[in-house]
């Protein structure tokens, strides 16, 4: 089977926002975070990677809906996510379990994505 190049195969709704795009950058963030927490705390790890994953996952879900009202909802629920990561990286960082710079760049993506899925379920309803 041929291989089919971009343009042949298209794009996907998701794969058109930068919510998206900066949400994965900020899950590959998270995966770089969880692998400098020591042992014993994996529950910060495995939430920390769950509400990651959950931002990329519900933006995703959201630009494949076609109902404005469960459209703005999966935005929502990216956006509560994202607030969670503020919460857990706050809580790693007053645990001094995060260097300054990781939770410098992941504040910074976290406002970034936070602020447009504010804009996007604002303008679904």
């Amino acid at each position: 089977m041929e291989t089919l190049t971009k343009e042949r195969r298209g794009v996907l709704d998701h794969e058109k926002l930068d919510a998206y795009h900066i949400a994965v950058e900020f899950v590959v963030l998270a995966d770089a975070v969880t692998e400098q927490l020591p042992r014993g705390r994996g529950y910060l790890s495995d939430q920390l990677q769950r509400a990651a994953l959950s931002i990329s996952l519900n933006v995703a879900e959201g630009a494949g809906e076609y109902a404005l009202d469960e459209k703005s909802r999966f935005y929502r629920m990216a956006k509560r996510s994202a607030t969670e990561c503020a919460g857990i990286l706050d809580v790693c960082r007053k645990l001094q379990l995060l260097d300054e710079s990781k939770y410098l760049k992941g504040r910074e993506l976290l406002v970034r994505i936070v602020s447009i899925l504010t804009k996007m379920a604002q303008r679904t309803t």
